[in-house]
C-alpha cells in the first residue's frame, strides 16, 4: 500500500479506506481558498484535497520525515507546500496568506493540544474539520448537563459551533487503533470576542471541571472574593452551565 511506518510514538494511524476519506474531505466547506492539513502521513486526504478546484493552495505540515518524503515523491502540483514540522509550534501565518481552513486526521496523542491551539489562532482559522478519538469528539460536541461535557466542549463551542459528522470503525486504519474514531466538523461562529475577561474565563472554566464533582462554591474558592455566596450559580457544577453562564460568572467574579 506504501513505503511509509506507521509510528508509534507520533500516534500515527493511517487511514486506507478511500470511501471514508472522500467523506471527510466532503465535509470541508467551499468557501476556503487555503487550506492545512495537520499530519497528511500517506495522502490519503491530501489527492482528494488536490481534486477541489476551490481550494487555491494546501499546505501540509507533517512533523515525520519518512511521510515528508513520500509525499514530496507522489504529490507534484503548483498549489502544494509542504513543511516538514510540528504544527503546535509552528507559526503557519508566515507561510500562508490570510485565512485557512484546518483539515486532518489528528494524532490522537496530541488532539487536544491542537485544539487548544486553534482555540489561539480562531480569527485565522474559520473552520476545522477533523477526524479523532470518538471519545474526544463526544467530549467537544457535548451539550451542557451531558457527563462529557468539559473544558474543551467550553472553551470551543466559545468561538465555534459544532457538528458530530459521523463515526469511524477501527478497521479503516492501518495498524487498527484501539478505540473507535469520529469526524467533527468546526465553523466559526460570530462571536468576536466574549463578554468577559477571557483569560480569567478560561482559568475560571479549567479550574471548575479540574474538580467537577464539586459546587463551584468549592470549586473556585481560591478564586472567589469572600465566601463566594455572591457569585451566581455557586451551588451548581460545572457540567450545568453553559457558555453564556459561564461568561456571567466570570464578569461576577473578575469585578
Amino acid at each position: 500500500m506504501h513505503m511509509v511506518r506507521p509510528k508509534k510514538h507520533l500516534g500515527q494511524h493511517f487511514l486506507h479506506d478511500r470511501n471514508i476519506a472522500a467523506k471527510i474531505v466532503n465535509c470541508l466547506g467551499t468557501e476556503h481558498e487555503n487550506v492545512c492539513e495537520i499530519g497528511p502521513g500517506t495522502g490519503v486526504l491530501t489527492g482528494l484535497l488536490l481534486q477541489r478546484e476551490d481550494i487555491r493552495s494546501l499546505t501540509l505540515i507533517e512533523v515525520d520525515k519518512e511521510s515528508c518524503d513520500y509525499l514530496r515523491n507522489h504529490f507534484r502540483d503548483e498549489r502544494l507546500t509542504l513543511l516538514q514540522a510540528d504544527f503546535l509550534k509552528t507559526d503557519l501565518q508566515s507561510h500562508i496568506n490570510g485565512p485557512y481552513a484546518l483539515i486532518g486526521n489528528f494524532p490522537y496523542n496530541i488532539s487536544s493540544q491542537i485544539f487548544f491551539r486553534v482555540i489561539d489562532l480562531r480569527n485565522t482559522v474559520p473552520e476545522v474539520v477533523c477526524m479523532i478519538q470518538r471519545e474526544v469528539a463526544d467530549r467537544i460536541a457535548a451539550p451542557p448537563g451531558s457527563k462529557t461535557y468539559g473544558i474543551l466542549s467550553v472553551l470551543l463551542q466559545a468561538w465555534y459551533d459544532i457538528h458530530y459528522e459521523f463515526t469511524v470503525s477501527e478497521q479503516v486504519f492501518t495498524p487498527p487503533p484501539r478505540v473507535k474514531s469520529a469526524v467533527i466538523r468546526m465553523r466559526r461562529n460570530t462571536t468576536a470576542r466574549l463578554s468577559c475577561d477571557e483569560q480569567l474565563f478560561r482559568t475560571i472554566v479549567k479550574a471548575a471541571f479540574n474538580q467537577r464533582r464539586k459546587t463551584l462554591r468549592n470549586s473556585l474558592r481560591h478564586l472567589l472574593p469572600g465566601d463566594g455566596r455572591s457569585i451566581p450559580f455557586a451551588d451548581q457544577r460545572a457540567e450545568q452551565l453553559s457558555v453564556a453562564q459561564f461568561e456571567e460568572l466570570t464578569r461576577a467574579i473578575g469585578t
